[in-house]
């Protein structure tokens, strides 16, 4: 990537878009191409997309257990009061 390229702000990029970039910037750095302020502005911008990428991560993930918690404290009716079954097969 160039480096006078004006580039989206990572909050306002989506999580898709945002990995499709720092995939782009760890290509460009793989090849060896970029003079080495170049590297050094994608290894930072990289950087910041990881960071941003993981925070999403965890909070989707947090969501989640949030949701799975939630759907496992439904409220189980009391069930001692139901007529034993005990004898249905004599």
């Amino acid at each position: 990537m160039d480096s006078k390229v004006e580039r989206t702000s990572i909050d306002q990029m989506t999580f898709r878009e945002a990995s499709t970039e720092l995939e782009q910037i760890v290509r460009s750095l793989e090849a060896g191409d970029l003079e080495l302020e170049d590297a050094l502005e994608n290894y930072s911008r990289g950087v910041e997309l990881l960071k941003s990428l993981r925070e999403r991560l965890a909070g989707a993930e947090q969501k989640v257990r949030v949701l799975l918690d939630a759907s496992q404290e439904v409220v189980v009716g009391d069930t001692t009061a139901a007529p034993s079954s005990q004898f249905l097969d004599e």
